[in-house]
């Protein structure tokens, strides 16, 4: 599977969603949701922006099974980290409850990008 072109198709989803959070706190004034909205812009559409359009200029990253292991660590981190937040800051759920949690999110954020980080090292020369 190619994952440019599903990052980047991801990616837009999640611009619609943080423009759509953003609407929603102008328009009523709360703004506690703007963590949720900013990691939503930047892991959900900017990072993923960025890695579908390395990938696309470099083809050689993208057959792989390197490729597959950050795009799914990287779906399943932001997804979890966004759901997280949002229970956490509309408080759908109490910190103590979310809080223990996010550590191990983060940390498949980051092995995701290591993951993608070797990948560029390798494969972009």
């Amino acid at each position: 599977m190619r994952v440019s072109r599903p990052f980047l198709l991801i990616g837009g989803l999640y611009l619609i969603t943080g423009m759509m959070i953003g609407s929603y706190m102008g328009a009523s004034g709360d703004h506690r949701l703007a963590p949720v909205h900013a990691h939503i812009n930047l892991l959900g559409f900017a990072l993923m922006t960025i890695f579908g359009l390395l990938y696309y200029v470099f083809p050689q990253m993208e057959g792989g099974r390197l490729a597959q292991v950050h795009f799914w660590l990287h779906q399943a981190g932001s997804l979890a980290l966004m759901l997280a937040l949002w229970l956490m800051l509309s408080q759908r759920m109490p910190e103590a409850t979310v809080g223990p949690v996010m550590p191990l999110i983060e940390a498949g954020l980051v092995l995701g990008t290591l993951t993608f980080l070797y990948n560029l090292w390798r494969s972009a020369r």
